[in-house]
């Protein structure tokens, strides 16, 4: 079929054209924000999956939404070894400049620049190799002790207290959460307990690897109480059949029961994979339909773009060491796997691998489900790996 018409889209954080099965997280943020506009306590949220399930996805769709709610959207990525304050200050002063043009904001929204200007003095902020913290603080007190813990809150709260009296939000997304250091999601941690004590209109929305849960219960004990953390798992059966069937019938163009049951067990109801396959079947069939040999025949297509892309460069980031330790979770067949039996495959110890194994974790590719088992951050790697590497390759 005609490629320019090919309604799929497999790129890293682009929106399907069907966002089918995420309703229930959709609704949940929805009400969070309509609950917090109107004074009313609302819950932030962490979402949390594996790679490649949609989770940035989500924080576009759910940042759409807060707009429609009268919420002001700050949209940030935490890359590897972040530092928070460096991160929010630019948002936190876009945020505040732009209720400072609202009469009845502007008295609190001037005090949040006030602050921020301490605040990027304390923690040596530049932009462009200048340090944006030059200027005489103007808000003697506010933002300039130098710890996080106490100088977030207070820009939350004048941030907060202006978005209150312009009858506005703020909603917060940051994605990639896990690469936050543990002192840096504390203090985020204490100035969105604050704002939902005080019932100010901040929504927060992270997105994260599984082991999110954890590190924030480890922060903060209360963060269980104060996020919710649905799972974005693989999709259903019946939501991989509307993420595949309307597009295609949109464009006047129609696909068997057979090939979408062939597209669910190829790609285990995973998004990112699904789009990528059903892409390759729709350029690749010949006729209106797309049927069951079509996807057979998009497959090893689909596979090759995978292992050159999405999972290379995944694997391209680990040491020869690093390599060593996943290729023996591989060799164990599926996940989770115990620790014990890594070492006991590699012929090592398990005190031996502990560098490794940290080292993985920190770049994202493993994490612990439980105490002594680890499994692959993105879905199918192990399969990845088993194609790629023979146990002593």
């Amino acid at each position: 079929m005609d490629p320019f018409s090919n309604p799929f889209a497999p790129g890293a954080g682009s929106r399907p054209p069907e966002l089918a099965g995420r309703d229930p997280i959709l609704q949940t943020a929805r009400i969070s924000c309509g609950r917090a506009i109107r004074g009313r306590a609302a819950r932030s949220m962490m979402l949390l999956g594996l790679r490649g399930t949609g989770k940035t996805v989500l924080l576009s769709e759910i940042g759409r939404i807060a707009e429609s709610e009268k919420f002001l959207v700050s949209r940030i990525e935490a890359p590897e070894e972040t530092n928070l304050a460096a991160l929010l200050h630019p948002e936190m002063r876009k945020i505040s400049r732009a209720l400072s043009g609202i009469e009845a904001a502007r008295h609190h929204a001037s005090r949040a620049l006030g602050g921020l200007r301490n605040f990027a003095s304390v923690f040596n902020i530049e932009v462009a190799g200048v340090n944006v913290g030059v200027e005489p603080p103007s808000e003697p007190g506010m933002a300039e002790s130098g710890d996080m813990q106490h100088d977030l809150p207070d820009i939350f709260d004048q941030i907060g207290r202006a978005a209150q009296a312009a009858d506005r939000g703020w909603v917060l997304l940051i994605d990639e959460i896990q690469y936050l250091s543990r002192q840096d999601l504390s203090a985020l941690i204490v100035a969105l307990h604050r704002m939902s004590q005080d019932g100010r209109p901040i929504i927060f929305i992270g997105a994260g690897l599984p082991q999110v849960a954890r590190l924030a219960g480890e922060a903060k004990s209360y963060a269980e109480r104060l996020f919710s953390y649905p799972a974005v798992g693989p999709l259903d059966e019946e939501a991989v059949t509307k993420a595949i069937e309307k597009p295609i019938r949109d464009e006047g163009a129609s696909i068997s029961r057979e090939a979408v049951a062939a597209i669910f067990d190829m790609t285990k109801g995973y998004p990112f994979f699904l789009q990528e396959l059903a892409s390759f079947a729709w350029n690749n069939a010949r006729g209106t339909e797309i049927d069951e040999s079509d996807i057979h025949a998009s497959h090893a297509e689909t596979i090759s773009s995978l292992d050159n892309g999405f999972f290379r460069v995944r694997l391209d980031r680990l040491t020869k060491a690093e390599v060593s330790f996943v290729k023996a979770m591989a060799t164990l067949g599926d996940g989770p796997y115990q620790v014990s039996d890594i070492a006991k495959r590699m012929e090592r110890t398990q005190k031996s691998i502990g560098p490794a194994r940290a080292s993985i974790i920190y770049k994202g590719m493993i994490y612990s489900t439980d105490h002594g088992y680890l499994d692959f951050t993105v879905p199918l790697f192990a399969d990845f790996i088993r194609r790629k590497h023979s146990p002593d390759g």
